[in-house]
């Protein structure tokens, strides 16, 4: 079974129930949308059911307007024995000249899990290039990090 790591794109159009008083889109409508390209591309990768652990800090540089496109891409970047790491991107896209301006970046945690809610190994992603293996290391370090603050905390 061949595992597909290649981005996930999903395209919304948003429209004015997505916006807030400003004409744009809610964070809690972008979060949403960021979560589900994370769980469809962890889903894509290991062929399992995902549910969202946690997500890095994440920050808004530029809003998406209404009557604009979010554009999401969302890549599998990091696996640990239940987790996928995906790096999720969202840009603002203008429909008359289809650029595409960042709005913001985050990594999601998503663990696989079988048919009692239990969770369940997932395939180990072997990065490739140099810039495949950043973005591991970097997902790797965060993940290890939400797991020492999260032991820490108990």
């Amino acid at each position: 079974m061949e595992r597909d790591a290649s981005p996930l794109v999903i395209l919304e159009e948003i429209f004015p129930g997505d916006t807030n008083a400003y004409g744009t889109a809610f964070g809690g409508k972008i979060l949403a949308l960021m979560d589900r390209a994370a769980g469809l591309a962890a889903s894509r990768f290991a062929h399992s059911n995902f549910v969202t652990v946690s997500l890095d800090a994440l920050k808004f540089k530029a809003p998406v307007r209404q009557g604009e496109i979010a554009e999401v891409r969302a890549k599998v970047v990091y696996t640990s024995n239940h987790t996928c790491g995906v790096d999720v991107r969202v840009y603002a896209v203008d429909k008359r000249q289809w650029e595409h301006l960042p709005c913001c970046r985050g990594t999601f945690f998503m663990v696989a899990i079988g048919p009692d809610n239990q969770p369940i190994a997932v395939p180990k992603l072997n990065p490739i290039t140099d810039h495949e293996k950043a973005q591991w290391s970097d997902a790797r370090a965060i993940h290890q990090s939400m797991i020492t603050n999260r032991k820490e905390a108990s």
